[in-house]
């Protein structure tokens, strides 16, 4: 099949899905007025692969079918392969201003990622890697999106999951001939309504116990399974807004974020990954080198999402003549500071990047770790720049429809800028409200906050992987040189 177009995409979501939002199910997911703009935008990603001007940018020749796949799929076997994969990302990411953090893209890589080391989940059962490398297949050439889903539900954060008086989370509940049997919920799968597939894999440290072995599996279904729904939290688009230039990104880009429930879900044995395997979960991203892949496509988000932040500053700046003041260019310099390291970490992690033991090429792991952990704080500082520069500016920015109301003398002469007559500067500032401050930029500040993992122990996980044996040794050889080398205490006059 190869490549989708954006109609054989919206088509595809007509089945059985069970999405559930506001208290009702969505029959139809790509009309329904909560989803229909952030399906539209799926649709355009598609059809953007079909571009005559892109298609080489963005596809590849299967290396089983000879169809065009998306170059997300790609196994890398160089750095060259590395580099034209993020301009595919960054096509996407460009696209979408950075905040469509779940396109297709990331879980395609995450899911090459597995496959690329495929071997690794055949450890103790063979058929397990297979599985893995037949899906990876399936998924390339049938151009699927997929969601995914990590976490429990948050019941008793102080215990592990085993040990939760309220039994909630996800787990294997029995063994048949057809597969695995799975009851119980897990947290948060962000593009559910949108997807084909659902990945469940592990993500928290399991024991290495009989009572953690029902939570210790990983695999993949159709989103429309039966016994598995999806509970959306409410739109953080403005559904009512008056002129869709009030709410430009929210009413393109609201991914949404559900809890997938399994009711009695069955997963056929060939789409089963992990079984019972706490030792195969911890650490599976490390020892598969998926999350140094997967942190190459959202350090290339994150450099598309500066990039616009950035871009947004200049245009708010420059309209109202604030960039001639110091202070507002110190501002915007840190703006620029943000996209430059973001991709300068891009370009260091292509550069140093080493083959797997299959040989695949996989990007270095620390400059990808450092934009992982910092920006959050990076976004969060963007957001507030752009508030701070927009001021009150913000604070009273009318509807864009008054440029066709009663009123539109007056807007058209009141709200005009220096540098900006009143239709554009109120397009630009609804376009800045709606990045820094609406409900869908504080959901896009959550997201860069937790969508990784948890901050805390993130870092804690970044200190033990650190080489700090030879920082320290370092100091030492430094003090036993000081030491053996005393400086001199003067000359006798």
């Amino acid at each position: 099949m190869g490549i989708s177009t954006g109609a054989a995409y919206l088509a595809s979501l007509d089945d059985d899905r069970q999405i559930w939002i506001d208290g009702e199910r969505v029959p139809r997911v790509a009309v329904d007025r909560r989803f229909a703009g952030a399906a539209d935008t799926m649709a355009a990603l598609y059809d953007m692969q079909h571009d005559p001007e892109l298609r080489d940018r963005m596809t590849y020749p299967s290396p089983t079918s000879g169809e065009r796949v998306g170059l997300s799929f790609i196994q890398p076997a160089s750095v060259e392969d590395l580099v034209r994969r993020r301009g595919m990302m960054k096509l996407w990411a460009d696209a979408t201003c950075g905040m469509f953090g779940r396109s297709p893209d990331y879980m395609n890589i995450m899911l090459t990622g597995f496959a690329s080391a495929h071997r690794t989940f055949g450890e103790k059962e063979p058929r397990f890697a297979e599985n893995v490398r037949a899906y990876y297949q399936h998924v390339r050439e049938n151009d699927l999106t997929m969601t995914h889903t990590l976490l429990n539900p948050q019941v008793d954060r102080s215990r592990p999951v085993e040990q939760q008086a309220k039994d909630l989370a996800a787990k294997i509940v029995k063994e048949t001939d057809a597969g695995i049997v799975i009851c119980g919920a897990r947290m948060v799968s962000t593009l559910a309504a949108f997807s084909h597939e659902i990945m469940v894999m592990p993500s928290t440290y399991l024991a290495s116990n009989k009572e953690a072995e029902p939570y210790a599996f990983g695999f993949s279904i159709p989103v429309a399974s039966r016994g598995l729904r999806f509970i959306c939290r409410p739109s953080v688009a403005h559904l009512e807004a008056a002129s869709p230039m009030d709410f430009p990104l929210s009413l393109r880009f609201e991914e949404s974020d559900a809890m997938a429930v399994f009711d009695d879900v069955l997963v056929p044995w060939e789409r089963v990954f992990i079984h019972r395997d706490p030792a195969m979960c911890n650490g599976l991203y490390d020892r598969t080198g998926a999350m140094r892949q997967v942190m190459h496509q959202f350090t290339t988000k994150n450099l598309a999402k500066s990039e616009f932040m950035m871009g947004l500053a200049f245009a708010i700046a420059k309209s109202t003549n604030i960039d001639q003041h110091l202070h507002v260019q110190g501002m915007l310099a840190e703006l620029i500071q943000f996209t430059e390291f973001c991709r300068a970490c891009l370009r260091a992690a292509e550069v140093d990047a080493t083959p797997n033991a299959e040989g695949v090429i996989t990007p270095a792991a620390m400059p990808l770790w450092t934009v992982r952990m910092m920006f959050a704080q990076m976004f969060r500082r963007m957001c507030e720049i752009i508030q701070i520069l927009g001021a009150g500016g913000l604070v009273a920015v009318p509807s864009y429809a008054e440029t066709g109301s009663a009123v539109w003398g007056d807007v058209e002469s009141y709200f005009q800028a220096a540098n900006a007559d009143s239709k554009t500067r109120i397009k630009l500032f609804r376009l800045a409200f709606d990045a820094a401050i609406s409900s869908f930029s504080g959901r896009q500040q959550l997201y860069e906050r937790y969508y990784s993992g948890d901050p805390v122990r993130l870092a804690g996980s970044l200190y033990n992987l650190y080489d700090r044996d030879s920082a320290i040794a370092r100091i030492f050889a430094l003090l036993d040189d000081f030491e053996a080398h005393p400086p001199a205490r003067g000359r006798p006059a």
